[in-house]
């Protein structure tokens, strides 16, 4: 007997990225808009920053910047650390993230399942907040440790590098450029890597930037910020401003809804920068012409937001203003 031949992967890495893209009809239904999301959630480690990690972590050995046995030292608000944590452990490379208190428990736990050393700051820096503190005790490590390297998601080029592929496959899988594109901001190497793609192959994706209120990234007043995953304390190293068509600014209380917002129409569960996202197409649809595709970038999974995001009580301790938003 005879069977089909069924395709297999060789290593749990080799999962990382083509991951679906979702035509999203209960979502806005009154909308005359077709919209779609790139469901990052269905990467191994549950993220976007899996293609990051990935693409950082295999040119520094590549290179010879990293060997097995060495220590790889990164600041992270979960995400892309869980995906380190899992690449590091996958090539025999030992992990030290550094994380502030914004971080939620559940990715604590999964970075130490893996084997990798959380180290925490308490206190934001003067100037940069909680990141620029997270920033200065990697150069402490990395002073204290000569076997060590920095990924670097902030400087890195390989950053923006890794989302080219991120792009192509959204245009792979829609057959034809969407008119718009939104992702959530951080150190941008998403916005930026796609913005690459786009330029490249001469398309005519718009793309919309969606930030945290609080966030500096794009020259707004620095503020508190509850959830994590979007946002940033100083400026990015990859943003070229001329290559985003927008920039909608999204509360938490907005994130919160937008959360929500998924689950309740899409039966979808995301993290924060998902229900930014989401709140940020409503808020800009209005503007968009009639019949434009609009593909949204939805970067990690929500079971990791239970205690905060899906947790009534956290919320309503957290989170000021939510029943101006609530759906």
């Amino acid at each position: 007997m005879t069977y089909p031949h069924q395709p297999y992967f060789s290593r749990i890495l080799d999962t990382i990225g083509h991951t679906p893209l979702l035509r999203l009809t209960r979502l806005y239904p009154n909308s005359q808009l077709k919209i779609y999301a790139k469901m990052e959630a269905f990467n191994p480690g549950g993220s976007i920053k899996d293609r990051t990690a990935l693409q950082l972590i295999t040119h520094a050995m590549e290179n010879g910047l990293l060997k097995k046995g060495d220590t790889v030292v990164e600041s992270s608000s979960g995400n892309m650390a869980i995906g380190l944590a899992q690449t590091c452990k996958y090539f025999g490379l030992k992990l030290e993230v550094v994380v502030d208190p914004m971080v939620n428990t559940q990715n604590v736990k999964i970075i130490k399942a893996f084997g990798g050393k959380v180290n925490y700051v308490n206190s934001p820096a003067k100037v940069g907040g909680f990141l620029q503190a997270r920033l200065d005790k990697v150069q402490e490590i990395l002073d204290s440790n000569p076997r060590s390297f920095w990924t670097n998601q902030y400087g890195n080029t390989q950053n923006p590098i890794a989302h080219k592929q991120t792009m192509h496959e959204i245009v792979k899988d829609l057959g034809y450029a969407p008119d718009y594109l939104f992702a959530a901001t951080s150190t941008c190497g998403t916005l930026m890597g796609c913005a690459d793609y786009i330029k490249t192959n001469k398309l005519n994706t718009k793309i919309v930037a969606v930030d945290a209120v609080g966030s500096v990234i794009f020259g707004t007043p620095a503020g508190e910020r509850k959830i994590p995953g979007h946002g940033a304390g100083r400026e990015s190293q990859f943003l070229k401003r001329e290559s985003i068509f927008n920039v909608v600014h999204v509360s938490d209380a907005e994130c919160v809804e937008g959360c929500h917002r998924l689950i309740n129409t899409e039966a979808i569960l995301c993290g924060g920068s998902s229900g930014a996202v989401t709140h940020a197409v409503q808020k800009f649809a209005a503007s968009v012409p009639s019949g434009s595709t609009i593909a949204m970038i939805l970067c990690d999974r929500g079971e990791r937001y239970l205690d905060t995001i899906y947790n009534e009580d956290w919320v309503s301790e957290n989170i000021t203003e939510l029943e101006k938003v609530l759906i």
